[in-house]
């Protein structure tokens, strides 16, 4: 009698188990590890989100982002292009803001982002979550659908997609039919290498977002007639690009000359140059945009320049001895810069270079900067962003193109006069600023002429690009 009572006990409790796990199943939402949901407050028919329950907070893909204060309170506008790859589709966008917290990006950065609340409405089911504002343009959702979001009514199925249904383009084209922007500004061309790039891509979309023709230009797919009469640049295929109001020139390293040529022939068409080929190719020139700097007054480390020295000593000792920073003048990007900690180890690493018969800059070693620099981001004559950037463990330099971190950072006012002041030495309208503390107060390190901006806008939330465009505008006294 006992054994049967158990076994009718654990059927039940069997039973029981069974009937709240199928009424929770009822209750909750399944999904794939992608889905298509909507924010009716924000106006937002349709966004395709990735689901990521590793993600503690959800995102939402958002640009030119602008606090403002609303009846008293604190809010927030922002824009959004809902469809990946569709920059012409955008949405305009408030909401009250509930927080601003720093977040480290699933790429490594730091960066402080606004957050705001709104209604998830996913499966025929609607509840309030919680969403940060971040450009999610190197992304490949404009939607993260983080834990926070989903605790309590959301069931993942990672092995399946799209299970509460598709949007066809036809759907998508209906739902955003009032969303699209008409093309009425200037024609611009952006001249650089590598279509796909962040920075690239973000000064394409920003250009657009404010109703401008872009184009994307591969420097190595465009060729020149010099004519007296009527100059022309041709373009593959034999296209005339004679006609364009302003060209941002984003030019690499290795093809400094060929680009800058290009440059030049588009300054003598008339053309407006954001940077002009003049201003590029001195700052390539890393003895010389350091002579020029230190003849506008800006403060760099001590450095020593040679080819091939015969007098490695006399070299060392004119910086300061070891420790001490070797570099070739054509390296880029960290490339080609040694940290020589003793006599001994910067007389090898000299001597390696003589074999080479290279130019070599010899810089002091600012200890007390430890590890760390400062991208000041300057267009037209304004610091419009800053971060610091800190090197990885057991590296002695800051340089995120070899992993190295970035946050946000509340430059100094001399640290700012500095940037604006060394970005008008050498006579450009964008410029990246490299400056390092010391304990004789700031240097400069470098001058970019091209900078990236993946890093500084990650970490800051700015619309740099959208800066970039702006400053076009001005020239042309464009409006709106």
């Amino acid at each position: 009698m006992g054994e049967y009572i158990k076994t009718n006990i654990y059927i039940w409790k069997i039973l029981e188990l069974s009937i709240y796990t199928h009424y929770m199943l009822q209750e909750k939402v399944i999904v794939g590890s992608e889905e298509w949901c909507s924010f009716p407050i924000l106006g937002i028919p349709t966004i395709k989100a990735r689901v990521d329950s590793g993600a503690k907070t959800s995102a939402l893909h958002a640009i030119n982002i602008a606090p403002f204060i609303k009846e008293g309170e604190n809010w927030v506008k922002f824009d959004i292009n809902p469809i990946q790859n569709n920059v012409k589709t955008v949405i305009h966008c408030e909401s009250k803001l509930v927080d601003k917290r720093i977040v480290k990006s699933s790429s490594g950065f730091r960066e402080q982002r606004y957050v705001i609340g709104s209604e998830l409405e996913i499966g025929g089911k609607k509840w309030a979550i919680e969403i940060t504002l971040t450009n999610r343009d190197s992304m490949g959702f404009r939607m993260l659908l983080g834990r926070e979001a989903m605790s309590g009514r959301v069931l993942v199925d990672p092995e399946q997609k799209y299970l509460l249904g598709e949007p066809t383009s036809d759907i998508l084209k209906n739902l955003y039919k009032t969303s699209e922007k008409a093309v009425t500004g200037l024609r611009i061309g952006l001249l650089a290498s590598n279509k796909e790039l962040y920075s690239n891509k973000r000064i394409m979309e920003a250009g657009e977002m404010r109703g401008h023709e872009m184009h994307f230009l591969n420097i190595k797919e465009c060729y020149m007639k010099l004519d007296a009469t009527t100059p022309e640049i041709h373009y593959r295929g034999g296209r005339i690009l004679n006609d364009f109001d302003a060209i941002i020139p984003r030019i690499r390293p290795s093809i400094t000359f060929y680009g800058c040529a290009l440059t030049r022939q588009f300054e003598a068409l008339k053309v407006y140059c954001l940077n002009s080929a003049a201003a590029i190719t001195q700052s390539r020139d890393k003895l010389y945009s350091l002579q020029l700097l230190l003849n506008h007054g800006v403060d760099i480390p001590t450095t020593g320049f040679a080819n091939s020295p015969l007098d490695t000593n006399d070299l060392i000792k004119m910086v300061g001895g070891p420790p001490l920073i070797v570099k070739l003048l054509e390296g880029t990007q960290g490339k080609g810069v040694v940290l020589a900690e003793t006599k001994k180890a910067a007389e090898s690493v000299i001597n390696a270079f003589k074999s080479l018969n290279a130019n070599i800059l010899v810089q002091e070693f600012i200890k007390e900067a430890n590890g760390k620099d400062i991208r000041c981001f300057v267009i037209d004559g304004k610091v419009v962003a800053a971060i610091q950037r800190e090197a990885m463990p057991g590296e002695f330099r800051a340089n995120i193109h070899l992993g190295g971190t970035a946050s946000i950072i509340k430059v100094t006012a001399e640290e700012k006069r500095i940037a604006i002041k060394a970005t008008k030495a050498m006579d450009l309208k964008v410029a990246g600023v490299d400056i390092i503390r010391s304990a004789k107060g700031p240097l400069l390190l470098e001058v970019n002429s091209s900078p990236g901006l993946e890093g500084i806008e990650g970490a800051t939330n700015k619309d740099i690009a959208g800066e970039m465009i702006l400053a076009i505008e001005k020239n042309f006294k464009h409006k709106l």
